[in-house]
């Protein structure tokens, strides 16, 4: 019963999130004078993308009862909000100067209209599926000192519509300078707001009305930034692994040489070098069970991105898809949390632990955890502040509903087929009864040093990039160029391995044999290099302001980095477990 509830949920994500986005037209054909769906979303700060209203949150007209669109889980997700805007589009029907209501102002509605003029609010619409976008109004800032600034409502809306045929390709929207309504003063105003209607016809198929949304991120000198920025970090790596594998096979063939010449010599010679700790390095980590987990949500983690990546690719994710990506991602974690359970139970089992259902819960609470309480705490945030990124009650059962129907079981069948698996640690050589002393070792080859060398290398691969992805995120831009991402995330896991391997083999040589735990935190170490660099873009590259819109910034880069931490430290620690069974493996042990 449960596995048929979970592909029924699934079924229905899939459904409402992945498919293409209709209006009430499903099929985007009209006839002259037909209602063509146009939906007011949202109005907010242009500076403060997290924080977003209702469009009627703003005393505009409103005719009657508001009509409410029924959104998809992924759409909710984003904040969308779709009510039935008070201006009427019919297709061909152009309008000159149509009023859409006269209206008394009262003093706190002038001043309501008067902050959102302040903080620079703009609205968003979406047309037949297509967005549109304006600002509510302007700020005259003629006298110098704040006091002097005059504030004016826009009441005048131009939409200009182009047309092939029976089908909308494109609208755009200005508002009149001229018609405008001062707000200046605490008085009550009586305002009447038009709107006017001038329909085009063009030769643009159907099929490419999107484009126009997603060039800016495809204009030459765009390009050439993203690829200076792929030829920067293609260099980076190419010298880092030429450097890297030169001196490992110098210096491992020299090892090699030596150490079978040792075992000619005489026995009683003084030993040094990562031979002589063979006891010691295959010795399992403390906190064995963290370290299982840890894997499990990594490996998890680096899965899910795969799949988002190969959606991107296949173009699931073009401009204004409204929520496809919070689906899919809702979706895919979901779904590959079998994976998860698998990983991180099988490796546990590997590792002689015996509490493996303790291991089990740990690994689906590890990353679930912070997020579900940065989630609790930001979610707080947005109901205190009225915001559209609050999420309904109906929502949250929804989200609660997979995590219990689909995530937890899949988990658990994960983790008992990991523990049915029975593999064995493949370790070349015998661990001693007791552990070799560590030598002391000078400051730099501690932890934090050795993390800081790890997460510097593949943090500057793809530093260029991160800026786009935050201007995307965090901002009104659009990234589209999916494959130029991919290309930056294979080099940024070719340079996460290489790093730690390299910082392994020198803790190694150092006769340091507790690797385990420093490979895992060096591979993810760029994490905290990429949460360092919210830090600079929030204050030297972005104009976001307030608490809701910082809370939100910081709460959710934390998770998001953290996410980036275990990812990578999966693959750092799977990179160095291969290089040193492979070293071990080449010489006589015993």
């Amino acid at each position: 019963m449960g596995k048929v509830m979970a592909m029924v949920v699934i079924a229905f994500l899939l459904a409402c999130g992945l498919s293409h986005v209709r209006s009430d037209a499903s099929d985007h054909r009209y006839k002259e004078g037909d209602p063509v769906p146009l939906y007011a979303n949202k109005v907010g700060p242009f500076h403060n993308p997290s924080e977003t209203y209702r469009y009627f949150d703003l005393p505009f007209c409103m005719k009657g009862h508001v009509k409410e669109k029924k959104e998809a889980l992924g759409e909710v997700l984003n904040g969308d909000r779709l009510v039935g805007a008070p201006y009427k589009l019919e297709f061909q029907r152009d309008k000159d100067s149509e009023v859409v209501c006269k209206k008394t102002l009262k003093k706190e509605e002038v001043a309501q209209f008067r902050s959102a003029v302040r903080k620079d609010y703009y609205f968003q619409m979406y047309y037949d599926d297509l967005p549109i976008w304006g600002f509510i109004g302007k700020v005259d800032k003629e006298g110098k000192d704040p006091s002097d600034y005059k504030y004016y409502l826009y009441k005048h809306i131009h939409f200009e519509v182009y047309y092939n045929k029976d089908r909308v390709i494109e609208i755009n929207v200005r508002t009149d300078p001229n018609a405008l309504v001062d707000l200046t003063e605490d008085n009550e105003v009586d305002v009447e707001f038009f709107y006017s209607v001038k329909w085009k016809e063009t030769n643009t198929p159907f099929e490419k009305r999107m484009d126009k949304y997603s060039q800016s991120s495809s204009l030459p000198h765009h390009l050439e930034i993203h690829w200076f920025s792929i030829i920067n970090s293609c260099v980076t790596v190419l010298l880092l692994t030429g450097f890297l594998a030169t001196i490992l096979m110098r210096v491992l063939k020299n090892d090699f040489v030596k150490y079978a010449h040792d075992e000619e010599s005489a026995e009683d010679q003084e030993e040094s070098g990562w031979k002589y700790i063979h006891g010691d390095v295959f010795r399992f980590p403390k906190y064995k069970s963290l370290f299982a987990a840890a894997l499990g949500s990594g490996t998890q983690l680096f899965t899910l991105t795969i799949f988002i990546f190969i959606l991107a690719l296949v173009g699931v994710f073009y401009p204004y898809n409204r929520g496809a990506l919070f689906t899919a991602l809702v979706v895919i974690y979901a779904l590959t949390s079998g994976i998860a359970g698998y990983t991180a139970t099988s490796f546990y089992c590997q590792l002689e632990g015996t509490n493996w259902v303790r291991n089990l819960l740990l690994t689906g609470c590890l990353f679930c955890g912070p997020l579900f309480l940065t989630f609790c705490f930001l979610n707080t945030v947005a109901i205190a502040y009225n915001a559209t990124a609050a999420l309904p009650f109906g929502t949250i059962v929804v989200i609660v509903l997979i995590w219990t129907l689909v995530t937890s079981p899949l988990l658990v069948l994960g983790g008992i087929a990991g523990k049915n698996g029975k593999a064995e640690f493949q370790a070349p050589c015998r661990t001693t009864k007791y552990p070799r002393e560590i030598p002391p070792l000078p400051w730099y080859r501690g932890t934090i040093p050795q993390m800081a060398m790890a997460g510097f290398l593949p943090f500057s691969a793809i530093y260029i990039e991160l800026y786009y992805i935050f201007a995307s995120v965090w901002g009104h831009r659009i990234y589209t160029i999916y494959s130029i991402l991919f290309i930056v995330f294979i080099i940024l896991l070719i340079v996460t391995a290489f790093i730690t391997v390299a910082l392994t083999y020198f803790q190694l040589a150092a006769e340091d044999h507790e690797w385990w735990w420093r490979s895992f935190l060096c591979g993810g170490s760029t994490g905290l290099f990429i949460y360092a660099y919210c830090l600079y873009y929030y204050f030297a590259r972005s104009d976001m302001s307030g608490f809701m819109q910082t809370s939100f910034f910081f709460g959710y880069m934390a998770c998001i980095c953290y996410g980036f931490v275990l990812m990578l430290g999966t693959v750092g620690f799977r990179a160095a477990l291969l290089f040193v069974r492979h070293i071990y493996r080449s010489i006589k042990c015993e």
